[in-house]
């Protein structure tokens, strides 16, 4: 089994500790690392093992074969380069880079070291979403006509202000880093390269200073359209719907990726009563780690792959510049 680090040990690095400890978890925690001393004293004693403030304890360690990252944006590139330089395979929560080129300095490092590089896009792996994708694959749907999605929710509405997350250095759009990325890693997924986005962001309530609303519209390479919205200040909603020319597929839930809780998919066809079922919850927060560890294993290839990584953040790049400049924007790889 191949022994991790975890690097930011707030909300999210917290979590991604619990998973490590679930029964049959494909990596062992073995460190924990984060520059506030309370945290480290807490995460030491709970865990049992050695904390450190600085990340480079952690790649010196003979014990720690894998790096995961939970901290602020804009330290992604220059960690996941020291990790690179060790020989540490590291696993990287979204976004993976703020720009298109700090993600393929990223990338190349993890290539040209050997090493695997994961990034924290669970939503693809939810059941739902993947039997959406095998109806997408299959023709089920017919000829694809049109993307929805909405992942909204309130779990950060009561941020301070001073946090990273709020900070316009780490997070331009905060609905777009915090949630909607998740939803453009899927629509990637599902039907390929984006072409050209044009959003708007703004401010309606809460402590996010550079907006709390967001909504997108989007053109696949492919010519399928697409649209999408996240807003920061409203109860859980997640909404995914594919229209096709003879039958459309949504998944609907109301619960984070990281907590229990039923999503439904719905299929309607044309002529025929429209299926509707139950799916159970799955850890997919868990999902994407344990495929990162068969990866790093050399048990089977990362399923999210380098184009999707930097095409994601390609996007995200073209959805902040045409929030700002109010004009549609094609995505740029370079």
């Amino acid at each position: 089994m191949r022994r991790a680090a975890i690097v930011g040990l707030g909300w999210w690095g917290q979590h991604i500790a619990a998973c490590l400890r679930q029964p049959g978890a494909k990596l062992d925690l073995v460190r924990g690392v984060d520059p506030q001393a309370a945290r480290l004293t807490e995460f030491g004693e709970r865990y049992s093992i050695p904390v450190t403030a600085k990340l480079e304890d952690a790649l010196a360690a003979p014990d720690v074969d894998v790096v995961i990252l939970a901290t602020p944006h804009s330290l992604h590139e220059s960690q996941i380069l020291a990790c690179a330089s060790t020989g540490k395979h590291v696993f990287c929560e979204k976004p993976l880079a703020l720009t298109a080129a700090s993600a393929r300095r990223a990338i190349d490092a993890c290539q040209a070291a050997g090493v695997v590089l994961g990034v924290g896009h669970e939503r693809r792996f939810e059941p739902a979403i993947r039997e959406i994708k095998q109806l997408v694959d299959d023709g089920a749907l017919g000829t694809l006509m049109h993307l929805e999605a909405n992942f909204s929710h309130d779990l950060l509405a009561k941020l301070n202000p001073d946090d990273w997350r709020a900070s316009v250095q780490e997070s331009p759009i905060p609905a777009l880093s915090a949630m909607a990325i998740h939803l453009t890693d899927a629509y990637l997924y599902l039907c390929g390269p984006i072409a050209e986005v044009f959003a708007y962001s703004t401010k309606r309530v809460g402590n996010w200073g550079a907006g709390d609303v967001l909504t997108v519209q989007l053109q696949f390479a492919s010519g399928l359209t697409g649209a999408l919205s996240t807003i920061l200040v409203t109860p859980m909603f997640v909404r995914f719907q594919v229209f096709g020319s003879e039958a459309w597929a949504e998944a609907r839930s109301d619960v984070h990726p990281g907590q229990p809780g039923l999503t439904t998919l719905n299929v309607s066809r044309t002529g025929e009563q429209r299926i509707v079922r139950g799916l159970d919850f799955v850890d997919t927060v868990r999902i994407n780690l344990d495929a990162f560890a068969d990866a790093v294993a050399g048990l089977k290839p990362y399923p999210i792959t380098t184009e999707e990584k930097l095409g994601n953040i390609a996007v995200m790049q073209a959805i902040i510049e045409s929030a700002e400049s109010g004009r549609p924007v094609r995505p740029s790889m370079s």
